[in-house]
């Protein structure tokens, strides 16, 4: 995690023989029948110096083979050098025979490891039209191996499906792996977990700043709900709200210039915004009701809360400046935790339902309600960037747990590995 900001990526250098292929990404030219997935092959990248006793590749090549799997759109299947010639150009690539075997789409590479430093290569292959789609080299150090193997994954999509993966992003949760509640971050798929407050209080509701460097979160380490501001990567925390009451569920404007949030200066629990620096407020509703978790659209001209003015929460939509108040869940007695889709088209939602909560996506309009998950108790979805996954904590095999999923409920796997219940997700920006 702390080398991140040292990773250097370069466009691969190609051997004199190929500079007539262009490493630059651009849209793939295999088809699929019908809704078949694509399938790609991870050939286990060549070690080019087997003296140094290295076995990074089958950590490379898993990876790799975890993040597109979980995408949905390819199906990726990590395999050894069966078919392959010593080296990892496209003359030397046995399309007939990766082809024979049922596969579109090939990634080849190789590495080196020289004391700490890690050289990796990719290259990926169209097989059917034994094309070269895109390549890359990666200089770093040995902890910087699967941010290498995220950000070719990131590449694969980017080639296949017009747009990058979400595979190099971060997700920052609250744990009670030390006894109390506070917030962690870690790579999407649960790896490289960093503490980011160790105040010994309770924290909660984590949410990250658009250019993902900065994270607010409620905390009552001065004994009042007050929100918190912290850079990713120092210890400072500054209060950027410590109004009387409650100061909560805090989210950013897409723009990064406001704050949503409830307070409760006033009396009961409203929804307010305030600038960046916790100036400024502006309340957006008026009702003797309890109002909380608001969630702006992409855009910024709406945002989504939670309110109990009808008895019990529902979510609810209104213009970003408070005006046009319409309900949009009708269905269930009891929704909460509302997250509105990086592309506007979805909101992720927690309904209380027999045995606890489930998650369920629901369009603007308040058509297509649909039930994501089904075992356990599920709360506080999260969109990764780019909208194919969500994140969300799970009360199931004994332990609240992070689990990511597609959007549309399919592959269920737990992320989170510490020890101590795990919940409130939020996902990072690219």
């Amino acid at each position: 995690m702390r080398n991140i900001c040292f990773l250097i990526l370069i466009l691969l250098a190609l051997p004199a023989g190929l500079w007539a292929q262009d490493s630059t990404p651009e849209a793939v030219e295999v088809t699929a029948p019908g809704n078949r997935q694509l399938k790609l092959a991870i050939e286990t990248p060549r070690n080019l110096d087997p003296s140094s006793g290295s076995a990074v590749g089958a950590e490379l090549s898993d990876v790799i083979s975890f993040d597109l799997n979980m995408s949905g759109a390819i199906a990726a299947e990590t395999r050894p050098q069966t078919f392959s010639a010593s080296g990892n150009s496209l003359a030397e690539t046995a399309f007939p025979l990766w082809a024979a075997a049922g596969f579109d789409l090939l990634v080849r590479g190789e590495y080196s490891v020289k004391g700490d430093n890690l050289t990796v290569e990719f290259r990926l292959f169209d097989v059917l039209n034994r094309k070269m789609m895109t390549a890359r080299r990666y200089l770093g150090t040995t902890k910087d191996l699967r941010r290498f193997a995220h950000s070719f994954a990131d590449e694969i999509m980017l080639v296949v499906t017009g747009e990058k993966g979400p595979f190099t992003t971060h997700i920052a949760y609250v744990s009670k792996r030390s006894g109390n509640k506070e917030i962690v971050i870690m790579d999407w798929d649960g790896h490289n977990l960093m503490q980011l407050t160790r105040n010994g209080s309770i924290n909660l509701n984590p949410d990250f700043s658009p250019d993902g460097r900065e994270i607010i979160f409620t905390s009552y380490k001065r004994g009042n709900p007050d929100l918190f501001k912290r850079a990713l990567y120092n210890t400072i925390e500054v209060p950027i709200s410590h109004r009387k009451g409650l100061n909560i569920t805090g989210a950013w404007s897409p723009d990064g210039s406001k704050i949503a949030l409830a307070l409760s200066k006033d009396g009961n629990s409203e929804i307010y915004t305030i600038a960046r620096d916790g100036s400024h407020p502006v309340r957006l509703t008026i009702n003797p009701a309890i109002e909380v978790s608001p969630v702006w659209s992409p855009d910024g001209s709406q945002i989504a809360f939670v309110s109990d003015r009808l008895g019990k929460p529902q979510i609810f939509v209104m213009n970003a400046d408070g005006g046009s108040v319409r309900r949009l869940t009708t269905s269930g007695a009891y929704n909460v935790n509302p997250r509105w889709s990086p592309k506007g088209d979805k909101i992720a939602y927690a309904r209380q339902m027999s045995g606890g909560f489930q998650i369920f996506t629901i369009n603007p309009d308040g058509t297509g309600d649909t039930q994501l998950t089904s075992t356990g108790s599920n709360e506080n979805p999260a969109w990764s960037p780019d909208g194919r996954l969500l994140a969300f904590s799970s009360k199931r095999g004994g332990i609240e747990a992070i689990y990511v999923m597609r959007a549309d409920g399919s592959g269920q796997t737990r992320v989170s590995q510490n020890k101590g219940n795990s919940s409130q997700p939020a996902w990072s920006s690219r």
